[in-house]
């Protein structure tokens, strides 16, 4: 009986370790440069939060990051939509081959499919050469450094995580009930769209939300495929920080973005159910 309480004890003083080791690592990881980041913004008072809401460039970048992030998730919701079905609902071999495909995106560096982007985006790129070899065009198309270009290359970046959240949520939806519903008389679009889309809704919303809110924080594809008149958020705070050695006011810039989030991520868990939206609300908060 000791030998058993012993071991216990000693297991729970390596489980004990092992969070206080990963809380250490949050708090210098994350915690510490945040404390950071919110005193230099408070360095001058509220002045540095005067200088960045009086910068034109600023507000500009706040327009283009919430226009940039609305219609990067709307194309990831309906491309993410599809793919996410065919991988609950297709067969073991389709499944696996598709969610391979998407792993492989994952596992890809977000510079080097920024790049590729910017190959096959150039004025000598890829997409001008066969173009201007099939006759359609003379002159090559101004397909890099536009809204365009950054919509293609972001979409191509964060539609992965669309796809996850709803493919685990259709993966919880038994097949049975469009079955069920077809049965009862409902063609194929109309057992979708009454029994499986509702059912899917919850993680749709959830990776809705999650690409939106990576996508205001976003640096390295905007600065690599966007033009001068298209910045955003995380370009505005660099210019300060590094052209201008101004990190007052680029914290302070860092410091109204991430209060954005909060209000947004505030605002989805009190109409959407964050908790159930994002899969960690208990069976009691959600009912």
């Amino acid at each position: 009986m000791g030998g058993i309480l012993t071991h216990q004890r000693g297991g729970r003083r390596w489980w004990i370790s092992v969070g206080l080791l990963g809380l250490l690592f949050v708090v210098l990881a994350l915690i510490l440069p945040l404390a950071i980041v919110v005193q230099r913004s408070f360095d001058a008072g509220f002045g540095n939060f005067a200088d960045a809401l009086a910068s034109a460039s600023f507000i500009r970048s706040i327009g283009n990051t919430a226009t940039l992030a609305v219609t990067v998730t709307l194309s990831s919701a309906v491309i993410g939509y599809p793919y996410a079905y065919a991988m609950a609902r297709s067969g073991p071999a389709l499944s696996k081959i598709l969610m391979t495909a998407l792993m492989l995106s994952f596992w890809t560096s977000l510079l080097v499919r920024s790049y590729a982007w910017q190959v096959l985006l150039n004025d000598t790129g890829l997409i001008n050469q066969l173009l201007r070899a099939s006759g359609i065009i003379d002159e090559p198309l101004q397909l890099i450094r536009t809204p365009m270009a950054t919509l293609i290359g972001m979409t191509h970046i964060l539609v992965p995580f669309t796809i996850l959240a709803i493919y685990a949520q259709l993966r919880g939806i038994s097949p049975d009930l469009a079955i069920a519903a077809r049965g009862l008389g409902a063609t194929r679009a109309r057992a979708f769209w009454s029994v499986t889309f509702p059912l899917s809704i919850p993680g749709l919303a959830a990776g809705s939300l999650l690409v939106f809110v990576l996508t205001l924080g976003f640096y390295i594809t905007p600065q690599l495929l966007g033009g001068a008149g298209n910045q955003v958020i995380g370009q505005s705070i660099v210019e300060q920080t590094n052209a201008l050695l101004n990190t007052g006011v680029g914290s302070a810039m860092a410091v109204l973005l991430l209060l954005a989030v909060i209000v947004i991520l505030a605002i989805a868990s009190r109409f959407l159910g964050l908790g159930r939206v994002l899969g960690i609300a208990t069976e009691g908060k959600s009912s």
